[in-house]
């Protein structure tokens, strides 16, 4: 860079007293500049140029970015990744419709591509989960996407700790395209839970798959349903940066706004009243793909491309990775400790002081959850116990009971049996002393008549 003879000779007229003078200023007020009226014409320093020389460096190097889409087969992702980027990262040859995969397990698939743009070079990975939610049962469906992120990150931690890290590749993820299905009734267990795993490693976003199957009041109530439900799931979700300026901040509110993005996916070419759009055909009219009227499709784009790129990957590496990153080397550093042995006043590991917070946060939480699970078996065994007794307790009791009825019925039907006997045996003998009294009084009617007829025989002879 050339200088004007005048600013050589204000240079020079400044002196070595000059520039003493001014830097013991610096340093006695920290941030307070000071300038000398005299020197108006050697005020350019030249440091404004630090953004050019980075952009310069920048562009040179090349830019990376790594997109991740998940969600069910048949829901776009494919077509929607080819409209982002505006080029066949998916071709029909190479990557068949989900009619006709034939595997259902869930595998990661990278796919890399060298975007260039008005001189700028993106290094675009996309990180495609086919199989996903494919299968009847979808347990731990999430674990390879999981594992393919946390591999990234040990990836990159591995390439800082080199001796040589010069060149130093960012395969980290750095958003995750969710894919929603247009139910209209809100979100499935599987969305939730899948979220719920990754919401800490990932930037999500949501997106509600073929909006165009949907109308535009069904879709807005989709959209607060979906958002009520992440709410009350505690997900996080990426959330749009707030800062100090105000056009930044208005452009944010619009995109909240939007959050799901209600997107439509088309790479084919349509002419409508003499301009050519892109969208789908139907018979009742056309969807156009960048209408914002139709779908948010311009909105993900430009949100995810043109304005927020930067801190997607900014919120990866300071949130995500160095969350991993703490996690890694804490667990790392208790290790060693262990190694080296106990101290003299016990385990290593018992010693706050030489602990990390957060391993110890961690090892707190997973000692407080098998306590719970614990006191949770130890009391299932309890009321098991409690109520095996309990039935015991009435299966005695009901056989004690079946056990005396037999008795009493027995006993009572002995007792009717006794009596049945002695009332027979009653009748008898009372027919008995009935024919005895009869006969008794036959005999004495009899006696009585004899007596009688004696009598009178006695007085006929005493007249004769």
């Amino acid at each position: 860079m050339s200088r004007s003879p005048e600013e050589s000779d204000s240079r020079g007229m400044l002196g070595s007293g000059s520039r003493s003078r001014r830097m013991r200023t610096m340093r006695g007020s920290g941030a307070q500049t000071v300038r000398d009226p005299r020197n108006n014409m050697a005020s350019y320093v030249g440091f404004a140029n630090l953004p050019n020389q980075v952009y310069r460096k920048a562009v040179k190097r090349g830019f990376e970015f790594t997109l991740m889409v998940v969600g069910e087969s048949g829901l776009g992702k494919s077509t929607l990744v080819n409209s982002l980027f505006i080029t066949d990262l998916y071709s029909p040859s190479e990557y068949p419709g989900p009619s006709q995969r034939i595997t259902k397990t869930v595998k990661v698939e990278t796919s890399r591509v060298l975007v260039k743009e008005g001189g700028v070079q993106l290094q675009l990975t996309i990180v495609d989960t086919p199989g996903f939610g494919d299968a009847v049962d979808n347990s731990n469906c999430w674990k390879p996407i999981t594992d393919h992120i946390e591999q990234r990150f040990e990836d990159y931690l591995n390439s800082e700790s080199r001796v040589n890290r010069r060149t130093m590749p960012d395969n980290r993820v750095h958003a995750c395209l969710y894919f929603i299905g247009p139910t209209g009734h809100g979100l499935k267990p599987l969305d939730i839970e899948f979220m719920k795993r990754l919401h800490d490693k990932v930037n999500i976003i949501p997106l509600i798959a073929k909006a165009d199957t949907m109308t535009p009041e069904e879709c807005t109530q989709f959209k607060k349903k979906i958002l009520q439900e992440i709410k009350e799931n505690k997900i996080q979700i990426y959330e749009f940066p707030e800062g100090e300026d105000e056009e930044d901040n208005k452009l944010n509110k619009k995109l909240r706004e939007r959050i799901p993005f209600a997107v439509v996916g088309s790479n084919t070419l349509l002419e409508i009243n003499g301009r050519k759009v892109r969208g789908r055909q139907y018979p009742w009219g056309v969807a156009e793909v960048e209408n914002m009227d139709h779908c948010d499709f311009i909105t993900l784009r430009n949100m995810l491309i043109r304005t927020h790129m930067q801190d997607l990957k900014d919120v990866t590496n300071n949130v995500h990775y160095e969350n991993y990153r703490c996690q890694k080397l804490a667990g790392i550093t208790a290790t060693n400790g262990t190694e080296k042995g106990k101290p003299a006043g016990g385990n290593p590991s018992h010693n706050p002081a030489s602990r990390n917070p957060l391993a110890q946060m961690e090892e707190e939480k997973r000692e407080h959850v098998a306590k719970m699970k614990k006191m949770e078996m130890e009391m299932e065994q309890v009321f098991e116990m409690k109520v095996k007794e309990k039935r015991q307790k009435l299966k005695d009791s009901e056989a004690d009971l079946q056990r005396r009825h037999e008795q009493m019925k027995k006993k009572l039907e002995q007792e009717y049996k006794e009596l049945d006997e002695k009332r027979s045996l009653f009748e008898k003998e009372k027919l008995s002393f009935e024919e005895s009294q009869r006969q008794l009084e036959e005999q004495r009617k009899m006696d009585a008549t004899k007596s009688l007829d004696n009598k009178k025989k006695k007085e006929k002879k005493s007249l004769f």
